[in-house]
């Protein structure tokens, strides 16, 4: 069972590699891939589930509006799934999350879906500047275990989401969010390694 999940996770991941117009690149980037998957809280097997619940709400907001698969933030952990972005009608948020409950192993949806997008492309890109200024600080501090986490900005909201190995991390990589230039608000979905 174990190896049909690592050739599940480098099939899944290997158009995601840099280079992976070529089989060699293809290969080189789910190598990499898996090996990051390794490290995380959940290993190889648990990044892998995640994945494949992620590709499959995916397929489903795809299947059933571009325009929403498009406009919608995916993250996955352990079963927990936080949808992020921005609709221009309350009945697609709506939409984006029954969607996301059809997948099989889905534990709980969190929606964050923002309805109507008033940003410009200034505020898009102080979105994208926060998001690399967190992941960077968050990776160069070594108090934190950054690869447990995923971020999402819309609109100057940061999203935090993943799993912290105490109080203590959990807190640094919200003060590091909340010292960030431009950020307005912000919300954690972070659990505590071994919380129920």
């Amino acid at each position: 069972m174990p190896n049909r999940l690592v050739f599940v996770l480098l099939l899944l991941l290997s158009p995601l590699g840099l280079g992976a117009c070529t089989p060699i690149g293809a290969a080189i980037g789910a190598g990499a891939a898996a090996g990051t998957a390794g490290q995380t809280e959940r290993g190889l097997e648990g990044t892998a589930s995640d994945i494949a619940l992620s590709t499959e709400i995916n397929h489903y907001l795809f299947q059933s509006n571009v325009d929403l698969f498009s406009a919608v933030g995916i993250s996955v952990k352990d079963g927990r799934v936080l949808l992020t972005g921005s609709v221009e009608k309350p009945e697609d948020r709506i939409e984006a999350a029954r969607l996301a409950w059809k997948a099989d192993t889905v534990r709980e949806v969190i929606n964050e879906i923002q309805v109507v997008d008033n940003s410009d492309i200034i505020d898009k890109a102080r979105d994208t500047w926060i998001e690399t200024q967190l992941e960077a600080q968050l990776l160069f501090d070594g108090s934190i275990q950054s690869i447990n986490y995923d971020i999402d900005t819309v609109n100057g909201t940061v999203y935090i989401f993943g799993t912290a190995q105490d109080n203590a991390e959990q807190q640094r990589v919200i003060n590091h969010a909340r010292n960030l230039k431009y950020v307005r608000n912000v919300v954690s979905y972070v659990r505590i390694r071994g919380a129920p």
